[in-house]
């Protein structure tokens, strides 16, 4: 019984694994996107716009880091 725990666990953390790669490689992505859409709305003068995407990109490198430091675990 206890190899069928360890095995249900380990399993777990593959899974836990898969979940956070997967989230890290989307969090990329919407960095990157929010990135373009950052620089346009420098180049057409949209301040308000331009300092919302620099919190989001913020908020995004953060949720990002999280995940690299719960995957490291």
């Amino acid at each position: 019984m206890a190899s069928h725990l360890f095995h249900t666990k380990t399993k777990k953390m593959t899974n836990r694994k898969k979940r956070l790669k997967k989230g890290i490689k989307s969090l990329k992505e919407q960095i990157e996107l929010h990135e373009e859409k950052k620089e346009k709305a420098r180049e057409k003068g949209k301040i308000e716009l331009e300092g919302y995407y620099k919190r989001e990109l913020k908020e995004l490198e953060f949720q990002k880091q999280k995940k690299i430091r719960l995957l490291k675990k």
